[in-house]
């Protein structure tokens, strides 16, 4: 940094500062506050901001320049989901008798039990063809008679694992289907 007449400076080692008064080649003569003119090196000395300087400094700044410069561009915020939210199945199948037909009338409990594993069966083959990672079978407390038959369906398959559902969600009468689809079969 070039030293010039009338500058203030302030030596790096000692505690003297001063304004400069004469400079010869790499020796500078600065005058202290005391008004005792001392001779310094160049590079012993650094140059400091007088408040004139400082508030000419600040008067030629450009302000809208140095916003832009610290403005951080935001990014856009995904919204986050919880862990469990994440993993939970997408799609979920009802098996009550009364979601899948208007009336039973004339049906028999085995004519029921049928519909709703063929109901299974085709929801469960329609997931693995389109790649759909889990399913939840709703199918009620009562005897188990369903979900019995449910889990004998589930265990024919090499790529499907089967589990008690979230009870929070669904209560104790569901089961969760996950598929995994790098298997062969």
């Amino acid at each position: 940094m070039k030293i010039n007449i009338g500058d203030n400076v302030e030596t790096i080692d000692d505690n003297i500062k001063g304004v400069v008064v004469d400079v010869s080649g790499t020796t500078v003569t600065i005058e202290d506050m005391d008004g005792f003119d001392l001779q310094f090196e160049s590079h012993e000395l650094i140059v400091t901001a007088s408040d004139k300087k400082l508030r000419q400094a600040v008067i030629n700044t450009d302000l809208e320049r140095i916003k832009k410069e610290k403005e951080v561009t935001k990014r856009r915020q995904q919204p986050s989901s919880k862990s469990k939210q994440r993993h939970a199945p997408k799609i979920s199948v009802d098996l009550h008798i009364h979601h899948l037909t208007d009336s039973t009338k004339g049906m028999s409990n085995f004519d029921m039990l049928n519909l709703q594993i063929d109901t299974a069966r085709r929801r469960l083959e329609h997931a693995i063809k389109n790649r759909i990672p889990k399913l939840v079978f709703i199918h009620g407390v009562g005897e188990g008679v369903l979900r019995q038959e449910l889990e004998t369906l589930f265990r024919r398959y090499n790529n499907v694992q089967f589990y008690d559902a979230d009870y929070k969600t669904y209560g104790l009468g569901a089961t969760e289907v996950r598929i995994f689809q790098n298997i062969k079969s």
